[in-house]
Formats: C-alpha cells, sequence, structure tokens
C-alpha cells in the first residue's frame, strides 16, 4: 500500500501541473501556512479545485466551510462562488484564523471570505438563528467525531439543492474501525455520521474513495431534497 501511496503522490502532482491547476496565490498560501507551524493538513490542489467546481456545478453564491485552517481551502471555494459571492468559514483556533485572514486577503478574496472565531457548533448556532440565506454549498473539515452535529446544523442552513462534501471520511481505512470492534472518537463520529445521512430523507449521498497526495481517504457527498 505504501509504494502505491507513494505513486499516487507523485501522479497528483503531475496531474497539478499538468492542468495548472495551483497558481501562485494559492501555492504563497499554502507555505505561508506551512511556515507559520499550521499543521499541513489542508486539502490538496485538485481537491481544492475539485470543491470549486462544486460549487460552479450548482450556480453556489454562498458558500460555509467547517474548518478554516489556513484558508487555503477557502480561497478554492471563495474563487468558486465569484465575485459578489460570500464564504463564511468557521475556525476554533485565533492563529488559524490570522494566518487564513492574511492568505485570503493575499490571494485577493479577502472581501468575499467571513472568518468566524470559535467553535464550530457555536457558531453553527448563531448562524441558524439569524436567519440568513442559505448556503448552496457546505464543505465539513473539522474535528471528525462532531461531523453528525454539524451536519445536523447544515441541514438547516442549506436549501433543495445544496451540496454538502464532508472531508476525510475514509482517513486510511480508519472508517471501518468502528464495524470491527476497535474504534476510537473519529472512526465513532463515522459512523454516526453514515447513519445520520443514510436514514435522513432529505439527503441523497454517496461516498467516494480516494488516494493521491494526502493517501488513501475519501469524501462523503450529498444534495439536499
Amino acid at each position: 500500500m505504501t509504494e502505491a501511496v507513494d505513486r499516487a503522490s507523485v501522479v497528483d502532482d503531475y496531474l497539478v501541473r499538468a492542468l495548472a491547476i495551483e497558481d501562485d496565490a494559492l501555492r504563497a498560501a499554502r507555505a505561508a501556512s506551512h511556515a507559520a507551524g499550521l499543521p499541513a493538513i489542508e486539502v490538496t490542489a485538485n481537491q481544492g479545485a475539485l470543491l470549486s467546481l462544486f460549487v460552479r456545478l450548482v450556480g453556489g453564491r454562498r458558500a460555509l466551510e467547517v474548518g478554516t485552517l489556513g484558508g487555503y481551502s477557502a480561497i478554492w471555494l471563495a474563487r468558486g462562488v465569484g465575485k459578489g459571492g460570500q464564504v463564511v468559514t468557521l475556525e476554533i483556533e485565533p492563529k488559524h484564523a490570522q494566518v487564513a485572514r492574511a492568505n485570503v486577503d493575499a490571494a485577493g478574496v479577502g472581501e468575499n471570505v467571513e472568518i468566524l472565531l470559535g467553535p464550530a457548533a457555536d457558531s453553527l448556532d448563531t448562524l441558524a438563528a439569524t436567519g440568513g440565506e442559505p448556503f448552496d454549498l457546505v464543505f465539513l473539515d473539522a474535528d471528525k467525531q462532531n461531523n453528525a452535529r454539524y451536519l445536523a446544523a447544515a441541514l438547516r442552513l442549506t436549501r433543495p439543492g445544496s451540496v454538502i462534501v464532508i472531508d476525510n471520511l475514509v482517513r486510511g481505512g480508519g472508517a471501518l474501525a468502528a464495524a470491527e470492534g476497535t474504534e476510537g472518537p473519529a472512526a465513532a463520529g463515522a459512523e454516526e455520521l453514515l447513519a445520520l445521512v443514510r436514514d435522513e430523507p432529505r439527503l441523497t449521498a454517496t461516498a467516494v474513495q480516494t488516494i493521491g497526495g494526502k493517501g488513501w481517504d475519501g469524501f462523503l457527498l450529498a444534495q439536499v431534497s
């Protein structure tokens, strides 16, 4: 598996170069995040481009992200919603939020990105209470054990036709841990999430396994009806 993952990572890098997916602004955001000591767990360039395409495919003008990190994926989402669109991204760590603000501003999309600092569950409750316009796309990429809670909140903040993307569903096969009886918090969170999606009549969903620069992983893709 290690050899296959290593080769997949090389292919990932090749595809990014061949398609000219990542530009200087995105590379600078990634480099600034790493230089600031943030963990190198942001989405890959190919995954960021996919998020941006998802927004465009649904004609999205508003996107919600749970888990800002250094703002790399927020830049992709902001490019997806385009000028006049809005990205609201939630982050619990002040340092991450500070780095993200600098990165989205430097990338030229700062006016389209609002960063809300604090526990995501609290921020989601506040967004629901304010009764703003629904989000066209929601990207969940924070603490995995709370994904079911975040998804339940996302359903209050979206509309029929909205898309929900949940990252790191597979995590090297860890999603199976609960079923195999070796579960930890993240695996238990995955099991709870999958049960919620399965039993939620408003969601049509699938799960996609991926292999590439971030190893063996995958994401859940759902549409609200």
